[in-house]
């Protein structure tokens, strides 16, 4: 079945419902991704008994796999064509399974043997990531079906920006004041673990069902469903993907060794579980503020220099976070590093859907699908390798779950080092990476233009059948 769609010519400006649909998509994902994101390490060493070195090592391998699930997600997608559109179909039917295994992987058997542990842990965490690629594929691919028009991608972006950070804020708030409360009582942490991710199933269902009613393929697409080889095709010949997934795997990997370490650096640095509060407020209310002010940039300096003031930004602040004597001078540091990492992960959104015109310039065929899933496919990988490095830090500088609160000096530059240096070195590499990125403003109107006369020339054809019949 073809979908029937407006071209961009004709399409209406998108309406605020979108907007916030779009946010409540990827606020929805965050209920499982941010939680593992901020605490799954966490969970792992201080509740379910694990070693540090061992959910290194479980991170790296699952994320891996998430990685390859993210592949064959963007396949399915790309295949797909339903009454309902391409996307949509895999938010509603995908989310509640997806919030579920999210709920079990935070359930580890306390009673179990550390050997039977890890393998509920590496099977937990494997489905939920699957389940995870086959509703967040589908999600990110959307964004280009949604519009065409730069400032409106870049509001997209920034409104899914905005609904991550809620999420990750909201969970901030609930989960953090636990970690402190149940300092040394594994069971009471479990216990409360357990009722609010089995809340989110319930919030995080409403959520994607939101996103479902609001949000409405509208870009033109001349093939309706794509195979395997217009897939390898376009990625082939997408220079700008391909640049943009290296300075992606860098930026998530520094990203989330920072994330990952996050609780620990509040808890056993500052000696405030607390605070990672206020570093979650600091970066939300950043994200409020800067996150909208995204479009506005793209029309002064354009996307890829943005990126780059971003990454700058993001380097003085994590590394100030590293080296900060005190709370109130690390907080500053985290503003920082907030406004950089908003920019940063923003137009990181946008310029994702700037390939998918590249790939359909170049082949004639849009592929959301398969091009988000390799975008994604690269951050997952960055997101095993942060929270892999993230974990064997705080291993190789001696972290004990005994000594929570407490840790001795080498173990707390080991979570300064994953907290604030990691995140700067790889966010200078992001930063070289992009310097030679080849998509500009001004090559992308360009494209638009070729594929509408493109379009036009189609079309014409056909309107001269009908006008003879």
């Amino acid at each position: 079945m073809k979908i029937t769609t407006q071209s961009a010519t004709t399409q209406k400006p998108l309406g605020f419902a979108t907007y916030l649909g779009y946010a409540a998509g990827d606020a929805g994902c965050n209920l499982a991704f941010a939680m593992f994101g901020m605490f799954l390490l966490l969970y792992y060493t201080d509740v379910a008994g694990l070693t540090a070195a061992a959910a290194g090592t479980l991170f790296l391998v699952v994320r891996v796999w998430d990685a390859f699930s993210d592949v064959f997600a963007g396949r399915v997608v790309d295949m797909s064509s339903t009454r309902w559109g391409k996307f949509r179909p895999f938010l509603l039917f995908g989310s509640i399974p997806l919030l579920l295994l999210s709920m079990a992987t935070f359930s580890v058997p306390a009673g179990w043997s550390q050997g039977m542990k890890l393998i509920y842990a590496y099977a937990t965490y494997s489905l939920v990531g699957l389940a995870y690629s086959l509703v967040n594929i589908p999600y990110g691919s959307m964004a280009p079906a949604l519009t065409q028009v730069p400032h409106e991608r870049a509001r997209l972006a920034a409104f899914r920006n905005m609904g991550a950070s809620a999420t990750s804020l909201m969970l901030a708030w609930a989960i953090t004041p636990l970690i402190k409360r149940h300092i040394g009582d594994p069971a009471a942490f479990q216990h409360s673990l357990s009722w609010f991710t089995g809340m989110f199933v319930i919030v995080g269902g409403g959520l994607f069902l939101f996103t479902f009613l609001t949000c409405r393929e509208n870009v033109h697409r001349e093939v309706p469903t794509v195979s395997l080889k217009q897939s390898l095709q376009t990625f082939r010949t997408n220079k700008p993907l391909m640049m943009l997934c290296c300075t992606a795997l860098a930026a998530i990997t520094g990203g989330t060794a920072s994330g990952t370490a996050g609780a620990y650096y509040a808890r056993d640095v500052l000696l405030n579980a607390n605070i990672f509060v206020w570093i979650m407020v600091i970066n939300t209310s950043i994200t409020f503020v800067a996150a909208p002010l995204t479009p506005l940039i793209v029309n002064t300096i354009g996307k890829k220099n943005g990126y780059l003031a971003g990454g700058v930004l993001g380097i003085m602040g994590t590394l100030g976070t590293a080296f900060a004597p005190s709370a109130p001078i690390a907080l500053m540091a985290s503003v920082i590093s907030g406004i950089g990492g908003t920019i940063f992960g923003t137009l990181m959104w946008a310029l994702e859907a700037d390939t998918v015109e590249y790939g359909e310039w170049k082949t004639g065929v849009r592929t959301e699908g398969t091009t988000y899933a390799l975008f994604s496919f690269t951050r997952k990988l960055g997101q095993a390798f942060g929270g892999a490095a993230a974990a064997f830090v705080l291993s190789w500088g001696g972290y004990s779950a005994a000594n929570a609160g407490h840790q001795p000096e080498h173990a707390q530059w080991a979570i300064r080092i994953s907290f604030g240096v990691v995140p700067a070195a790889f966010y200078a590499l992001a930063i070289l990476i992009m310097l030679f990125y080849p998509l500009t403003e001004t090559k992308f109107h360009e494209m638009l233009r070729e594929m509408a006369v493109r379009r036009a020339k189609k079309q014409a054809p056909q309107h001269e059948e009908l006008s003879e019949a």
